[in-house]
């Protein structure tokens, strides 16, 4: 549990309702009842940690996805020893850049995995005081960081890829976060290198597949934060055991992301930090990484048949788009229907909240944008093979994919941040998926699987009356009958 002095604040969609004595939120949506003695202990947002109990409280907030660290109350941890493991092949010049990032005195590995010209990548590495670990075969981005992790002597080990820039407080702030025993690892937010001459680099200092959002959380697959990339993260050495699966050249990183969450352990984005990454802006290798994203899918699927769904629809919320999308004089009247009935079968199972009724819209209403947005992205990334060919033979389909392009652009459009026009951002926008979805496909073709092009259907249990007790193991949780979560975007972000 964190230590004393620590402090956790509910999540930015957490709501305290019934005065305070219940909790809504977390993934999936839960009502959680607060006991009489753990209600003191919620200060506004905040429980800080002053005693056992409150450890407790703040444990389980944070298990259920109720609640996220405060940052600065986290020290860091007694023995902060770190060792950097570089992974590279050829780049000489990227790799010198890192290295100054990284300062001298650091306990660094570069691992060369089977560069063209080694001596290039061994000269800069040895000039920065690096130690070399070289491969006289190709092993991949993987392969390379258990080369490197099996010579780590030190309780954690940064993975920082060859074109990143780090800054001096990254490692030290995302540090932090080990002082709660059960993070294995935390990634930083990844921006830009910023000032790129070109609109594909502008457009991806904003939208890079690699930079996860402004708001902190834990990985949950199958969850709208659903994996981290390690082109940055910092984890604990003793977690890790046999580090990466060596035979994934694409999506290595999801993969342990995942199989460290289904061990116990905790995986955190902090944003807080960043580590700038030299995205690629010539059209051509843009167009090219991006399809490689979505070719890790098949193999993922393999491996976590349970989490590689590109979305996940409660019943209803099946039900709910089949009327829309049929696109008949009264689809807008039954899928209202169907949302309505929801509000209120999830109203009647949140009773004796406070207002059930007014949370039951609530969560209806969360479910409808989650499915709403869920679609669009199958038929604009996913599935936007089916969805040209619908368009062949469909004015309904034509429309349907107008519309979400449209809705789509105009949601995601950050004129400020992109400097951008719409037009451009549209383009890229789409390029991005088109992209993505050909990689996808083209790996459940190769795997002859459709189960990375398949969404999942999530049924939810009927609510319980439960409560967390900081003082007691028992606890019974309430699923609510909100629409599921979308596992994103899940092929992997290796180089």
């Amino acid at each position: 549990m964190l230590p004393l002095g620590t402090a956790v604040v509910l999540g930015r969609q957490t709501r305290a309702i019934s005065s305070g004595k219940a909790l809504l939120g977390g993934f999936p949506t839960r009502l959680v009842r607060l006991t009489p003695l753990a209600r003191p202990m919620l200060d506004g947002r905040i429980v800080r940690v002053e005693s056992q109990a409150a450890a407790l409280l703040a444990d389980r907030l944070l298990e259920h996805g109720l609640a996220e660290p405060v940052l600065e109350t986290l020290p860091p941890p007694e023995d902060a020893r770190v060792t950097y493991v570089v992974p590279i092949r050829d780049r000489p010049a990227p790799l010198d850049r890192l290295l100054t990032s990284i300062g001298p005195g650091q306990d660094v590995i570069v691992v060369d995995d089977a560069s063209q010209s080694p001596a290039a990548v061994a000269a800069v590495a040895r000039s920065h005081g690096a130690r070399v670990v070289a491969l006289t075969t190709n092993r991949g981005p993987g392969g390379a960081r258990n080369a490197g992790l099996a010579e780590v002597r030190t309780p954690f080990v940064v993975f920082v890829d060859s074109d990143i820039v780090l800054d001096p407080g990254t490692v030290p702030t995302l540090l932090r976060h080990f002082a709660d025993p059960r993070v294995a690892m935390v990634a930083p937010r990844i921006s830009g290198l910023g000032n790129r001459p070109t609109w594909l680099g502008r457009y991806e200092d904003t939208r890079s597949s690699l930079d996860l959002g402004p708001h902190p959380a834990a990985l949950r697959p199958r969850s709208s934060f659903a994996w981290v990339s390690t082109a940055c993260v910092v984890a604990r050495v003793e977690a890790l055991q046999t580090g990466f699966d060596g035979a994934l050249r694409i999506g290595e990183d999801v993969d342990l992301g995942w199989r460290l969450v289904d061990a116990g352990w905790r995986v955190r984005y902090e944003p807080a930090v960043a580590a700038r990454h030299e995205h690629r802006e010539r059209p051509v290798d843009w167009f090219t990484r991006k399809a490689v994203y979505g070719s890790g899918a098949a193999a993922l699927g393999e491996r976590h048949p349970d989490y590689i769904a590109p979305a996940a629809f409660a019943p209803w919320s099946v039900a709910f788009l089949v009327l829309l999308v049929a696109q008949r004089r009264w689809s807008v009247p039954a899928a209202s229907a169907v949302a309505v009935a929801t509000a209120v079968r999830i109203g009647r199972r949140l009773r004796p909240a406070e207002h059930p009724c007014r949370l039951g819209l609530l969560l209806a209403g969360n479910g409808v944008v989650a499915a709403l947005a869920q679609a669009m992205a199958l038929m604009l990334r996913h599935w936007w093979p089916l969805a040209l060919l619908a368009c062949l033979v469909s004015k309904r389909a034509r429309r349907a994919v107008l519309v979400s392009a449209v809705v789509d652009v105009a949601l995601e459009y950050r004129r400020d941040a992109a400097h951008l026009d719409p037009l451009r951002f549209a383009v890229a926008r789409r390029l991005d998926d088109l992209a993505y979805g050909a990689g996808v496909w083209l790996s459940a073709i190769r795997a002859r699987s459709i189960a990375s092009l398949t969404p999942a259907i999530v049924t939810s249990n009927r609510s319980q009356k439960g409560q967390i007790s900081p003082s007691s193991d028992g606890e019974s949780v309430g699923r609510s009958a909100g629409g599921a979560g979308s596992s994103g975007s899940a092929g992997g972000s290796s180089k």
